[in-house]
């Protein structure tokens, strides 16, 4: 990992919601999976939303052979540095994990990197489960779009999810555990400090 990671240059509240979110089919519980970059950074905001049930860092894209994150670094694989999130859609929906995902969790005019992070493992990219998930998707960067929130086009692919590994356990919830490793300090740690600022509504009690 590298020690700078890139952030968007709009504010949040420069954001709209999803004017496309229809709820989902269980309301019970459903799962998003998402990357942007460095999974430390990913899972360390998502952790922080309230009616997210779990985050799990892994791999999603490419095959169970290369699942790994040894081989995932060596940029031979198709795999991107995904998260898994888990969540309430009564108390939290598809859209809105979007709207963080675009405004906070990552840069999504950046292709195939993330700052100083340089491969396709760091691709920005929706892995939607259904159709519902991929539309809600594509509405929404329109929107973005169409709104020019951004000085550049947005880059995330839109990618059907095949299937979703689980990363190695020392990576998960590496940023909670190592508050004081650089990486942390310099990437994920602003980005969390971004959310609960933008969005402290939204957030668990820290």
């Amino acid at each position: 990992m590298s020690l700078v990671c890139a952030l968007p240059g709009q504010a949040p509240a420069a954001f709209p919601d999803p004017e496309f979110d229809p709820p989902a089919a269980d309301a019970e519980r459903a799962e998003a999976v998402l990357a942007g970059g460095c999974f430390w950074c990913t899972e360390a905001v998502y952790r922080q939303l309230e009616g997210v049930l779990e985050v799990v860092s892994g791999y999603s894209g490419g095959s169970a052979e290369s699942a790994n994150y040894e081989a995932v670094c060596s940029h031979t694989t198709e795999h991107a540095e995904a998260i898994r999130i888990a969540y309430q859609p009564q108390r939290l929906s598809f859209g809105q994990l979007l709207k963080v995902f675009f405004s906070v969790a990552h840069d999504p005019t950046q292709i195939d990197r993330q700052g100083e992070d340089v491969g396709r493992q760091y691709r920005s990219a929706i892995f939607h489960a259904d159709a519902i998930q991929r539309e809600i998707a594509q509405r929404y960067i329109a929107q973005l779009d169409a709104a020019g929130v951004f000085d550049a086009p947005i880059a995330t692919r839109l990618e059907p999810l095949q299937a979703f590994y689980p990363a190695e356990a020392y990576h998960q919830d590496y940023a909670a555990r190592h508050p004081d490793q650089p990486f942390i300090r310099a990437a994920a740690q602003p980005k969390v400090a971004k959310l609960r600022k933008a969005f402290p509504d939204r957030v668990r009690p820290a």
